[in-house]
């Protein structure tokens, strides 16, 4: 029997990580094996996936010798950062060029690197209509990414660069979701306009990777930007009304406004739904619906995601 091609799986037991690391190890016939990469072995993630069959290794992205050891003798990896643990996109650029660097050094087949657009590349510093964050970003979580995809190129990689979109999952863990409004109405606040925003299930990306390995050459040198589906407020708000049998109203808001809403990172949300917003064109341009289904059969639709979902969506 033919030696499984080992991809080594940065955030294997977080969202995009672990999508992929599950359909690898859930594919019988797959001709790749999972290298999980985790801080934490003990945890129950990671057990679960040493259980469906991963060999499991401890690794941490700010230890260029400790990435190396974890490259080794590896065909492919997927590396992903962790801006929303620690909300420094400096970090982040430095975590990438450590990645790319042992990469590099580990002589691999194929990376995926999950990154962003570079929003300073769309509205430039000097441009007061986005205000400029942490002196020198306009969306630091997009920014520090999309800054360090140049570390790849250099490097000389064959890589693939993966744009995600909005994870519908951000309703459930991260607030997003309706909110009762001071008139008990449920309000779906965005500040969207009348434009659809890319969405897609947290691990459908995975999904969409393990596409991408699969494809393999044909895939290298290529952004890939991928989404489960295209909504405006209103259409999601609708879906939300059917899913949860209660009714749902879209609250178009400013940026400005968002901005001000004063949880941890609205700065940084507000400006992101602007650059979703002013540049909708690129944005859902780049992230192909028909690509996505083709590299992932599996992609649930907002419908879908929310038939699985809505009950778990905090209303509170």
């Amino acid at each position: 029997m033919p030696t499984k091609k080992i991809i080594v799986v940065f955030g294997a037991t977080g969202a995009q990580g672990g999508g992929l690391a599950h359909a690898i190890l859930n594919d019988k016939n797959s001709e790749f094996a999972v290298r999980a990469v985790t801080r934490d072995p003990s945890s129950a993630k990671a057990k679960e996936l040493a259980k469906m069959g991963a060999e499991v290794v401890a690794a941490d992205i700010d230890d260029k010798a400790g990435l190396e050891r974890a490259l080794t003798g590896a065909y492919g990896a997927y590396f992903v950062t962790f801006f929303w643990v620690h909300l420094s996109a400096e970090k982040e650029t430095a975590e990438a060029k450590n990645m790319a660097e042992a990469a590099k050094t580990a002589g691999l087949k194929h990376v995926i690197w999950s990154t962003l657009e570079d929003v300073r590349k769309f509205v430039p510093l000097s441009d007061d209509s986005m205000p400029t964050l942490q002196g020198k970003y306009k969306v630091p979580h997009f920014d520090g990414k999309g800054e360090a995809d140049h570390f790849f190129i250099d490097a000389g990689l064959p890589v693939t660069f993966l744009l995600a979109s909005l994870y519908w999952d951000n309703m459930i863990y991260f607030g997003m979701g309706p909110k009762k409004g001071a008139d008990g109405k449920l309000l779906l606040t965005l500040p969207m306009g009348k434009k659809k925003l890319a969405g897609i299930a947290a691990d459908d990306i995975g999904k969409c990777a393990y596409g991408i390995f699969k494809k393999g050459k044909e895939m290298i040198g290529k952004s890939v930007g991928i989404a489960g589906g295209q909504l405006t407020g209103t259409e999601m708000a609708e879906a939300l009304s059917k899913a949860l049998n209660k009714d749902v109203f879209y609250n178009e808001v400013t940026p400005a406004q968002y901005r001000s809403f004063g949880f941890p990172a609205a700065d940084d949300l507000g400006n992101m739904f602007q650059f979703y917003s002013d540049f909708d064109e690129h944005c859902n341009r780049i992230r192909d619906l028909k690509l996505s289904k083709e590299l992932n059969p599996e992609l649930q639709s907002f419908d879908l995601w929310l038939k699985k979902n809505a009950g778990r969506i905090p209303l509170d």
